[in-house]
Order: structure tokens, then sequence, then C-alpha cells
């Protein structure tokens, strides 16, 4: 949800559409540069949030973080605005932090995989608040240099860091889907999940993104379309919200809306009525 205005009034906006999760941006996600939270907004925040009741919020970090960047000065600059971004979500009472990997370039994969984790564990530690706060990997698309399409990328930074216990992964549909795992029948849902399980672990698993994909299977596109509206179809999203495992996991939306909120209202419908009783 949009924070225009102010970070409380994404709790009014998650509201009117009766939403039961939330993700935001702590602050603009194409700037280096931000500012820690306020004494007021964090007041006005943890105000609206206990009013709308105990639902889980999560913040994603800015889109210009790289930490696996082949340029020094771009790998610094991601390691601060990180440090910076892990303080703003403790600030606000936020359990978890999504991000993406990184980007490594033309540099092989396990360079661009060693300076995630050597930056990640620097930032943890050095963020001055924020024990409590866990660092969530999103898995990407795999578009251009991007890192964590596939499964055991995300395992080797998890398992290589000295702060393995502040990590987890957010799953995106989307993503899944166009990095080339399939999960559109029974059969493919179960192949890809115990993949999932074998390579990182399913406790690791702590938050979903449901996004439908504008391109195919394998596209390594990353372009989100409206549930039941793209290539992914209706039964993929079912497996996840039926799945036991998952009942209680938050999961949001990341599909094109306009102020007005109509279509997350819309796809939050088609998505409840996917959910068995």
């Amino acid at each position: 949800m949009s924070v225009a205005g102010g970070l409380h009034l994404a709790i009014d906006r998650i509201r009117k559409v009766k939403g039961k999760a939330l993700q935001i941006f702590s602050r603009n996600q194409r700037q280096w540069k931000a500012l820690p939270i306020s004494a007021e907004e964090r007041d006005l925040f943890v105000a609206a949030w206990a009013e709308w009741g105990e639902w889980p919020v999560a913040v994603h970090n800015s889109y210009l973080i790289n930490l696996a960047s082949p340029t020094e000065e771009t790998r610094s600059k991601s390691l601060a605005a990180l440090v910076a971004e892990i303080e703003r979500v403790a600030a606000l009472g936020i359990s978890y932090l999504i991000m993406h990997p990184g980007s490594c370039g033309s540099d092989p994969l396990e360079v661009g995989l060693g300076r995630i984790v050597e930056n990640l564990d620097l930032a943890l530690g050095r963020a001055k608040r924020g024990d409590n706060v866990t660092v969530l990997l999103e898995n990407t698309a795999g578009q251009g240099s991007a890192l964590g399409a596939a499964f055991d990328e995300l395992a080797y930074i998890i398992n290589r860091s000295a702060n393995s216990d502040r990590l987890g992964v957010c799953l995106d549909t989307c993503h899944l889907f166009a990095s080339g795992y399939d999960f559109r029948t029974p059969e493919t849902y179960k192949k890809t999940m115990e993949e999932f399980d074998r390579t990182i672990g399913i406790k690791r698993l702590k938050f979903f993104h449901l996004n439908d994909s504008k391109k195919e299977l394998a596209s390594q596109v990353d372009r989100h379309e409206h549930i039941g509206k793209g290539c992914i179809g209706l039964n993929g999203f079912g497996f996840f919200l039926n799945d036991s495992r998952f009942r209680f996991h938050p999961m949001t939306l990341e599909t094109p809306k306009g102020k007005d909120l109509k279509e997350d209202t819309v796809n939050l419908r088609v998505l409840r009525k996917l959910m068995k009783p």
C-alpha cells in the first residue's frame, strides 16, 4: 500500500479493502538518502496499526539497494541504505524487511553471492537497533543478472551468513513462475515445494507476494498481472492458499491499482473464493 501523506495512512488503505496483511515502503524507494523515523511518525503508525488489529506488516526495502553490485560505490551506498532501513523497520516495531538479493553484472555468480553475504552481515552488525528484524530474501525472476531466482542461490546466502538465524524468504509467485518453477498442477506444485524444502527449508518461508504473471513460464521477465488474468491462472494460487503449512502466513498483492484501490478489492475477492473451508 502507498504511504502517501504519511506511513499511518497505509493502514487506512488496507482497511478500506479489508486486507489482513500489509506491505509498505518506509521511505521513497527510488532515493538513497532518507530520514529516520520521527517519534510522531512512529506514534501515528503504531496507533493506526493497533486500531486495525494484530495483522502482519512488512517493509520492502529500496529498489536501489544492490549488495552484489560490481561497483564499489554502489555497494557502499547500498550498505548504508540497508543499515538505515533496518533501523527504520525496528523503529516502527515491524518484524519483516523484504529485499531483493541484488545483481552482479558480468561478474561470476559466486562472486555476487559472496558480496551479498558479506554486506548483509555488515548491515545487520552495524544497525544500532533491529535485533528483532528478520530480513526476508525475495526470490527473483532472473531478469538480467539478478541473483536469487534459483532456490540454491537463496540457500547459498542463508547458509553462509553469520546471521542465518535472522534470515528468511519471501516467495513471489510471479517471480517463481518467470524463473522456471511451475506450480499450476498438483504434481508441479508438490515438486516445486519439495525442492524448496530440500534446498532452503520450509521453515524459512515467512511471507508471500501473490502476483500473476504477464509472461509465460521461464520467461525471466518480471511483469505482474491481476490474479487469474495472467499465465499462472487460478489453480496455482489455490495450491498456496490451501496448503495447511501456510495457513497463517502473510500474503500480499503487488498488482497494478488506481487510487480508489478497486483492483485490490477484486483481486482479494478472487483469492478468497479459492480458499477451501
